[in-house]
């Protein structure tokens, strides 16, 4: 059962969030909110596994409230939704701790998939999102020196790529004629050779130091 939690002010949005995550098999909505005053308490009395994290909140933003609960809660893991497609807030959200990026445009379907692949360990995004993830980080990063060998094997490299590209699981391996779970055993091995933790990082660790 994976446990979601919504940080949402429009009512109808989390309203609708909540009966969808409730009504969907392997899912359990652990509480839902309109704001992030209380999220350190609200979290601790309803542990969960997944926020569901809105941008533009009254008082503390959803940007300040991921650096928050990253600091308090490091294993959950949060997926940022907004109707904003602007770079500060990608860039900001990622860097902040984000595992994934979605636009509230996205299915209730693409909700789904996307709060699974998060918890699977992925970093989901739209395309048009993954694009400008791409580019922020290029023009944000500068790459290192000098150059670190990772010794990662060329599947492991291709899997990091379509990570790059902002490819669900589920994608990579349809790509890639491979399982799900060999996908993940990939995952499991980059994130292990790269000392990074989430997709977030390994994609911004692969374009700062152009590991592919």
């Amino acid at each position: 059962m994976i446990r979601v939690a919504i940080f949402e002010d429009n009512k109808h949005l989390r309203e609708t969030f909540e009966l969808l995550l409730n009504y969907t098999d392997g899912f359990i909505c652990t509480g839902a909110w309109p704001d992030c005053r209380n999220i350190v308490t609200n979290l601790e009395v309803y542990p969960s596994d997944i926020v569901l994290m809105d941008i533009e909140m009254p008082g503390m933003n959803g940007i300040a409230a991921t650096k928050l609960v990253k600091e308090h809660f490091p294993k959950i893991d949060i997926l940022i939704q907004t109707i904003f497609f602007e770079d500060e807030h990608i860039f900001n959200a990622i860097c902040a701790g984000a595992s994934g990026y979605i636009l509230k445009s996205t299915t209730p379907e693409g909700y789904i998939e996307a709060i699974k692949d998060v918890q699977s360990g992925g970093s989901p995004m739209t395309p048009g999102i993954a694009r400008r993830v791409i580019e922020l980080f290029k023009h944000n990063l500068q790459p290192a020196a000098p150059a670190k060998e990772y010794n990662l094997t060329a599947q492991e490299k291709k899997v990091l790529q379509l990570l790059v590209q902002g490819k669900s699981y589920k994608m990579i391996a349809a790509e890639l004629f491979v399982a799900t779970d060999t996908v993940k055993s990939h995952v499991t091995s980059v994130y292990a050779k790269l000392h990074v933790h989430s997709g977030t990082e390994a994609v911004a660790l692969a374009l700062k130091d152009k590991i592919v």
